[in-house]
């Protein structure tokens, strides 16, 4: 079996802050069936060890940027873990980037996990596991392939995935030597970005190939509205550029069998209306008639909320409902506050995040609204249409490529399972809710697009084999050329 290793600064279900970690958790496993087996490197921030069972010493360092360090093998949830046990660099209270702000020493810790994970590729690790493939996931593994080149290493291919552009790994110039770098890297055609160091930009420029979570993103990301400045690089890419979209955990969200609802299928919905019930019962709305929306989402504004704090206003008054689950910025939490504060038995809000809750959410909810300006990928529309709850999705990146607009052509084929709406702005918005709430008076119309969106398929079955043939690709390229 071909071996790959994935460099990452989450994985579900050691740490988790967003879609990353969701995407890092996935793949190995199924990778396996394609025939490659996967290792996954990340920090050994507390308690992410022993969770993992990781005490096995498979590789040491007696220098990573100031300090001693040890990379220790163990496995959760069918995940082969290899945990950077570097304390001086990670073992601290709070989240992994930081508490509450950024460490300001993020730059040299990532780049340390990038250098663990280069070394791993050169050296192999003791016992005998030497990778084909290097994968780096965001700027925080960004320097990998980089690190890969300067040490010379030609027979391992590298792979590098942009899962949100607008994050860049920034830092410093006079950085360079802490984080193990030469001056001769900082260069407009290396890692220099206007006069800093970019340490996702390292990786768009050395690894074999990039991809990103969509096709649609990928796209986006060699334009000037998207690519956040590096769309000249991208651009300069897009021969070895590919966008696979992501898929969801068909276990862990599935309807039929979720602990936290009633259970329904595609083939009986009579559950969900037990689950609407009594969502509306938790979020006191007990004075809709129409569609019951469901957000769950980080309260910003490139998640488009504002956009939902100008229009729901109209929603509401032509009998719609709203239950918001969610925390971010304070003007937009305020926005929020006040809408459900003007709209009471209309609208719900909880502040904050809760597993468990969105569940319930998904399970009981008509519309899931995703107003994004800009969406790489997307799970929540994935869940959505997983749970028979209509997607509602501006029409960008991966909420493009995975919701069928429910237009008049797709009406008529049978193919639609969802709402897009487009110039993702006021208007459009509220010209798409119209739509859902004329939809919706149309009951069993609205059954058969919940049906539909539920037999999608959502699982990683034909991601991971996306994955594994450029996997191949690389390799077969790199044999041919030795």
């Amino acid at each position: 079996m071909k071996k790959v290793l994935s460099v990452t600064s989450e994985c579900v279900p050691l740490i988790k802050t967003g879609g990353l970690a969701d995407v890092a958790g996935a793949l190995p496993g199924s990778l396996e069936a394609q025939g490659w087996h996967m290792r996954t490197l990340l920090p050994a921030y507390p308690g992410v060890a022993d969770k993992a069972g990781a005490a096995e010493v498979v590789f040491a360092f007696d220098d990573l940027m100031g300090g001693r360090a040890r990379v220790l093998a163990g496995s959760e949830a069918g995940i082969d873990v290899l945990a950077l046990d570097a304390p001086h660099l990670f073992d601290r209270a709070g989240g992994p980037y930081g508490n509450p702000t950024d460490f300001p020493d993020n730059p040299v810790r990532f780049a340390a996990l990038s250098f663990a994970a280069a070394q791993i590729a050169a050296e192999g690790l003791s016992d005998n596991w030497r990778p084909d493939v290097l994968h780096a996931h965001d700027w925080q593994a960004g320097l990998a392939p980089t690190y890969l080149r300067l040490n010379g290493v030609t027979d391992v291919a590298s792979v590098m995935t942009v899962h949100n552009i607008a994050f860049q790994g920034l830092a410093p110039a006079a950085m360079l030597g802490t984080m193990a770098l030469p001056l001769s890297e900082f260069t407009s055609d290396k890692l220099e970005y206007w006069g800093q160091i970019s340490t996702l930009k390292a990786g768009l420029v050395d690894a074999g190939a990039v991809t990103t979570v969509s096709p649609t993103y990928a796209g986006e990301l060699m334009r000037g509205e998207f690519g956040m400045g590096l769309e000249g690089v991208m651009a300069a890419r897009a021969g070895d550029l590919s966008g696979i979209l992501n898929g969801i955990d068909m276990d862990v969200w599935n309807p039929a069998t979720d602990a936290q609802i009633t259970a329904y299928s595609a083939t009986s919905l009579k559950g969900k209306a037990t689950n609407r019930k009594a969502l509306v019962s938790e979020f006191g709305l007990s004075r809709i008639t129409g569609p019951l929306a469901i957000v769950v989402s980080r309260l910003t504004s490139q998640k488009g909320m504002d956009l939902i704090a100008a229009t729901a206003h109209q929603f509401v008054e032509a009998g719609g409902g709203l239950a918001i689950l969610g925390s971010g910025d304070p003007v937009i939490e305020d926005q929020m506050r006040i809408l459900a504060r003007n709209n009471p038995g209309k609208v719900g809000l909880r502040i904050g995040y809760d597993e468990a809750l969105s569940h319930r959410m998904f399970g009981g909810g008509d519309v899931v609204l995703v107003p994004s300006r800009f969406e790489p990928c997307g799970l929540t529309q994935l869940y959505g249409l997983r749970y028979g709850t209509v997607p509602v999705v501006a029409a960008t990146g991966g909420l493009a490529d995975s919701v069928i607009d429910h237009n008049i052509m797709a009406q008529t084929a049978g193919v639609s399972t969802g709402f897009q709406f487009h110039p993702i702005d006021e208007m459009g918005l509220s010209q798409c809710l119209r739509r859902v709430i004329a939809q919706f008076s149309d009951k069993s119309g609205w059954t058969r697009l919940q049906k539909r969106g539920m037999k999608q398929a959502l699982g990683w079955e034909a991601s991971s084999a996306a994955y594994a043939a450029l996997y191949e690709k690389l390799t077969d390229e790199r044999r041919s050329s030795t």
